[in-house]
């Protein structure tokens, strides 16, 4: 297995629509296998494949308090949502940062697993808002979108800044 390199906002890469998975191969597994440890390693509890420069529609996640309930999302689609909640949200690719964000409160998801297989769930709580959270990155949104232009601008340019001060370290 191998760590991936994660994208940073303001990356344009991170803005890149992700294609539909077609090929259910050794090759995919082996990815997904790498965005677990990767994201395990960073530690979040979603990684989406646009945030390791991989623009394919796959995530994946695990909100499970001991890191042990792995779920990976091929082709993923949210097939009903219903109600709206407001959580605090973070994110792997705008490290240090954490908003309030409005997404569905109870979404039915439909998906494939690793081998092409349909799997179809009911997410609500910490788990739909990641399944929603790690969506976005696919269709290149990031949850700073749902800010004020004013907040958004004010996060790239602390990341920005960050970056260049890692750079002359």
């Amino acid at each position: 297995m191998a760590l991936l390199n994660i994208l940073h906002f303001p990356d344009p890469k991170l803005r890149t629509v992700a294609k539909p998975v077609t090929v259910f191969d050794p090759e995919l597994r082996q990815l997904v296998r790498d965005m677990f440890e990767t994201m395990y390693e960073a530690p979040g509890i979603g990684l989406a494949a646009t945030q390791v420069d991989r623009h394919i529609r796959l995530l994946v996640m695990d909100v499970s308090d001991q890191s042990n309930h792995p779920r990976c999302l091929i082709n993923p689609e949210i097939v009903e949502a219903d109600g709206e909640e407001e959580t605090d949200e973070g994110c792997l690719s705008v490290p240090g940062f954490y908003e309030k964000v409005r997404r569905a409160e109870h979404i039915r998801v439909r998906a494939q697993n690793d081998f092409g297989e349909t799997i179809e769930f009911e997410a609500e709580g910490l788990e739909g808002v990641c399944v929603q959270h790690e969506m976005d990155h696919l269709d290149g949104k990031l949850f700073v979108d749902y800010l004020s232009s004013l907040k958004r601008n004010r996060i790239r340019s602390k990341l920005v800044k960050q970056m260049k001060q890692k750079d002359f370290d």
